[in-house]
């Protein structure tokens, strides 16, 4: 246990001496929280729009007052022709196009039927629908309220939501970059640092070195261990103080599953130097294994259920798809251990798997 003791203050020597690395592995969580919680988005102020009023009147003044005062859309211009309304689409000055017919306020309280047009930007697909639905939204309200309330007859339909009312994409973001930031911490920079060992031929003489193999690998990885604990830690203070992400259920349990998806990081850290023989093989490897699948799909950033049947398979592979799970369950809704078991199985699964087959990998290299 000395012997364990002092290679491990060795590593975390090294560590901090690499200013390099440290700004790295201290630097990027907050970079991340910062970028994905104000700038990745899928949230929208102050949309540029036109509105084409064919009306003039005092409904249709209205009507434009109350799709501006919501905050969610901004008033470029007023063209008085559709051709000049085409040339702001071309140019990107506007997303979204009302136009107003002709006796707008007539129709609507003597005809009791009337419409309008919206015309969105469709280079951008996603964008283009969250700014349909938000405005047609905003109408209908505006309708309900001018007609005296809804039609009799009509079906009403009250909506709401749990566990994020406001939909706050904050409460979307911040378990997903806990999820990526520990796998790069644990698992990048694990598998670097063992590379690096062995390309420059400094690992030799640690398996001549009194120290045993499994000594030598959970030295290399316990400095990770308490940094990436560090690092989540940081993440979720940030995400509750800034963002104001909240965290419902149990502080240990959180920490707890933490740890365990940093475990399962660490073990594929561990495998993939195994099997790399270079810094450059090691960094590529978890690149194209690990950071690219985790963001695009496990959910992070893109619904699983919406992928097709093969990529929805692939996700269930990726360690990151149940860690999300667990940390949305603990700090969104609550939940406790007998409800979020089997994710954190599955994860002890794959940590318990990849361990023997690094182990089996470690003592075919060594001999």
């Amino acid at each position: 246990m000395r012997s364990f003791l002092a290679f491990v203050r060795k590593e975390f020597y090294h560590i901090l001496r690499d200013t390099r690395t440290l700004l790295i592995i201290l630097g990027m969580p907050i970079a991340q929280v910062l970028i994905f919680g104000y700038a990745v988005t899928n949230e929208f102020r102050n949309a540029p729009i036109a509105v084409i009023d064919q009306s003039h009147d005092e409904l249709s003044r209205e009507l434009i007052n109350e799709i501006t005062a919501t905050g969610y859309f901004n008033l470029i211009e007023q063209p008085p022709t559709t051709d000049q309304l085409d040339a702001l689409f071309r140019s990107g000055d506007v997303k979204l196009g009302i136009i107003i017919p002709p006796n707008f306020e007539e129709d609507f309280f003597r005809q009791k039927l009337t419409s309008l047009q919206l015309v969105a930007d469709g280079s951008d697909p996603n964008y283009a629908t969250t700014l349909i639905n938000y405005s047609t939204q905003i109408i209908g309200s505006f309708q309900q309220r001018y007609a005296g309330g809804p039609a009799r007859y009509q079906i009403g339909v009250e909506t709401q939501l749990v566990y994020n009312p406001l939909l706050i994409n904050a409460y979307n973001f911040i378990p997903g970059v806990v999820a990526i930031i520990l796998l790069l911490i644990s698992a990048m920079m694990t598998s670097l640092t063992i590379a690096k060992e062995k390309e420059m031929g400094t690992m030799d003489l640690l398996l001549v070195s009194p120290l045993s193999p499994v000594t030598i690998i959970l030295g290399k990885v316990t400095p990770y261990v308490f940094l990436a604990m560090i690092n989540a830690i940081i993440i979720l203070v940030m995400g509750y103080f800034i963002f104001e992400v909240p965290v419902v259920g149990s502080l240990v349990l959180l920490f707890a599953f933490c740890l365990l998806y940093v475990l399962t990081a660490l073990s594929l850290g561990i495998f993939i130097s195994t099997k790399a023989a270079s810094q450059q093989a090691a960094m590529m490897g978890s690149l194209f294994t690990l950071l690219m699948p985790s963001m695009l799909l496990s959910g992070f950033i893109f619904p699983i259920d919406s992928m097709p049947w093969p990529l929805q398979q692939i996700s269930k592979i990726i360690p990151a798809t149940y860690f999300i799970e667990l940390l949305k369950g603990v700090m969104l809704k609550g939940l406790g251990r007998e409800f979020l078991w089997q994710p954190a199985v599955v994860l002890a699964g794959m940590t318990i798997v990849l361990l023997l087959l690094s182990w089996v990998n470690f003592k075919v290299r060594t001999k």
